[in-house]
C-alpha cells in the first residue's frame, strides 16, 4: 500500500454486543480510520459510535459497505450471522476479521473460507488467545530450550461463570442457548493455543458433560491430545469451578507445562513461573504485559498484527484456511464423546 494509504486505512465494524467493547476500543486506539459501524439495532451502534467518534452508522451490512468502501470489516455478531456477512464482503472483495465461534458448523466454515480465497480478499478469524502476552512468553522460553524436550502441558479451565439459573446471562446471554458450549465456545481458544505452543494434534479423546441444567450445551469436560511430536496435552475444563485470581477472566484458569529440563507454570494473574528439574523452588518470568481491557490486550494485539500484514504484508496467523484446523479438531472431540473412544485426526 501507499503512504496514503497506510494513514488511511478505513475500517468498518458490524456488531454491538458485550464483546464489541474490547475491538472498538482497540480499534480506536490504532492508527486507522474507524469509519463507520453497523447494528440492526440503531441505538446500540449510536451509543459506540458517539464514544469512539464513529462518523457514520448503518443498519443496513451491505448499504455500509457500498457507500464506506473499508479496507477491512470486523465482524464482531454472532456465529449465526458470519456467513452472510462474509457472502457480502466477498462479493466486493473487502478484507475481513470474523469473530469466533467462526461459523455454527464445519460445512459452513469451509465455505466462508473458500468463497474469501475465490474473491482474492483476507480471511482472518478473531481468536484473541495465542495473542495473550503470557503465551507469547511460553512461546519463547519454549522456543529457547527452557524446558528440553517437552512431555505435556495441562490447562485448567475455571472461569466459575456458570453457575445458577442466572449464568452467563449478564454478559452473553446465548451462551446460554448454544446446543455445543464449552468445547464450542471457551475450549476452541485453548485448542489453538495448544496448537500455537506445541505444533499440530493427532487425535483427541474427550468425555463432556453438562452440570447446569438451566443451559443447553456441556459445561465441563476433559480432552486428551497427541502432538506430532509427541507431547501430551489435557484440557480440563469446568465454568462452574473458579480459580485463585484477582480477574478470574485474566487467564480463564491456569496451565502447567513439563519438560525434560524443568517445568512452567500459569497461574490466574498472568505470572509465569520456571523451577528446574531437581530444584525444590521456582522464580518468576518478568516480561512485559499490560493488564488492560480483555486478557492482556490480546484484542488490540490481535487487530494492530492484521493491520501490519495490510500494510506491510507481515506474516499473518489465523487465516481462516489454517483456522478450519481447529474447528476439526472440535468436531473429533464431539465424536469422541460420542462415540466412547479416542478419534485420530
Amino acid at each position: 500500500m501507499t503512504d496514503s494509504t497506510k494513514r488511511e486505512l478505513r475500517v468498518a465494524c458490524v456488531g454491538a454486543g458485550y464483546f464489541s467493547q474490547f475491538q472498538y476500543e482497540a480499534w480506536h486506539r490504532l492508527d486507522v480510520d474507524l469509519a463507520a459501524i453497523c447494528n440492526k439495532t440503531e441505538a446500540n451502534a449510536r451509543k459506540i459510535a458517539d464514544t469512539y467518534g464513529i462518523a457514520q452508522v448503518f443498519t443496513d451490512f451491505a448499504q455500509m459497505l457500498d457507500r464506506v468502501k473499508p479496507d477491512l470489516v470486523d465482524i464482531i455478531t454472532p456465529p449465526a450471522t458470519h456467513v452472510a456477512y462474509i457472502e457480502l464482503a466477498a462479493a466486493r472483495g473487502i478484507p475481513v476479521i470474523c469473530q469466533k465461534p467462526f461459523t455454527p458448523s464445519l460445512k459452513e466454515a469451509e465455505y466462508a473460507a473458500g468463497l474469501m480465497e475465490d474473491a482474492g480478499a483476507l480471511l482472518v478469524i478473531h481468536e484473541n488467545f495465542r495473542f495473550q502476552p503470557w503465551y507469547g512468553e511460553i512461546k519463547r522460553q519454549i522456543d529457547a530450550g527452557s524446558l528440553g524436550e517437552l512431555y505435556q502441558v495441562a490447562f485448567r479451565l475455571r472461569p466459575g461463570d456458570g453457575q445458577g439459573p442466572e449464568a452467563y446471562l449478564a454478559r452473553q446471554p446465548y451462551f446460554q442457548e448454544m446446543e455445543r458450549f464449552l468445547v464450542h465456545e471457551t475450549a476452541i481458544h485453548l485448542i489453538d493455543v495448544f496448537r500455537y505452543l506445541f505444533g499440530e494434534m493427532t487425535s483427541v479423546t474427550a468425555v463432556l458433560r453438562r452440570l447446569n441444567p438451566a443451559i443447553k450445551g456441556e459445561d465441563a469436560g476433559v480432552m486428551l491430545f497427541d502432538f506430532e511430536n509427541g507431547t501430551m496435552g489435557l484440557f480440563d475444563g469446568n465454568r462452574l469451578s473458579d480459580h485463585p485470581a484477582n480477574n478470574r477472566r485474566l487467564t480463564m484458569g491456569e496451565m502447567m507445562l513439563e519438560g525434560s529440563l524443568g517445568s512452567l507454570r500459569l497461574n490466574g494473574d498472568g505470572e509465569v513461573f520456571l523451577r528446574r528439574h531437581g530444584d525444590d523452588g521456582e522464580h518468576r518470568i518478568d516480561y512485559d504485559w499490560q493488564d488492560r481491557n480483555f486478557g492482556g490486550d490480546c484484542v488490540f494485539a490481535l487487530q494492530q498484527h492484521v493491520v501490519e500484514h495490510l500494510r506491510n504484508g507481515a506474516p499473518v496467523m489465523n487465516r481462516a484456511r489454517d483456522y478450519l484446523t481447529n474447528i476439526r479438531i472440535e468436531e473429533a472431540a464431539y465424536s469422541s464423546n460420542e462415540l466412547g473412544k479416542r478419534v485420530v485426526l
